[in-house]
């Protein structure tokens, strides 16, 4: 099945225009979000990828239409490789059933693994630094004098949980957490 997608930007009438595009392009259903692309709530795009299967393909009238930003881009092209579903971007040239479609999702996928493989690179090299310099990483652990009494409170069976949290500091989960590894 061709499914197409459709976002509007600015203009209701570049709506229209994705979607007389996307008709002679030859869909046989069409997704429409109306709201901006910097949202990452779309109830339409999650619609489109949950119906589709193997061999089915989606077409858009600008990448941009798409994806929120570069990384939701790879992101996207992945899960339809996976998927084996092809992908046009009909302004860009773009089509995954074809040498340089299939070459553009090779391309994105290096891509995403080189971004991945640089960001866990930066990440250890951080944490290296700031043990270097003495610093531990994670949160700061609880007082252990408000965790000792949350802790009597809670066994005394005389106050709330609210009462507990509000006399201590210490979070809902926090004070659960206490309570169940001990």
């Amino acid at each position: 099945m061709i499914f197409g997608y459709a976002r509007v930007s600015t203009e209701e009438q570049n709506l229209d225009m994705q979607i007389d595009v996307l008709n002679k392009y030859g869909v046989e259903r069409i997704f429409q979000e109306k709201m901006t692309g910097t949202k990452k709530d779309r109830p339409q795009l999650d619609e489109l990828l949950k119906l589709l299967r193997k061999g089915d393909k989606v077409v858009v009238y600008k990448l941009d239409r798409i994806s929120r930003s570069t990384k939701h881009l790879i992101e996207l092209s992945e899960q339809f490789n996976e998927m084996a579903v092809d992908f046009v971007s009909i302004s860009d040239s773009i089509d995954t059933s074809t040498a340089m479609g299939k070459f553009f999702f090779r391309t994105m996928a290096s891509i995403a693994e080189l971004e991945r493989d640089i960001i866990s690179e930066r990440t250890k090299s951080g944490l290296q630094a700031a043990r270097a310099r003495g610093k531990k990483g994670g949160r700061p652990s609880k007082q252990t004098d408000k965790v000792e009494m949350a802790l009597k409170m809670y066994d005394s069976k005389d106050y709330s949980t609210a009462q507990i949290i509000s006399a201590t500091g210490l979070g809902k989960t926090t004070l659960y957490r206490y309570i169940n590894t001990r």
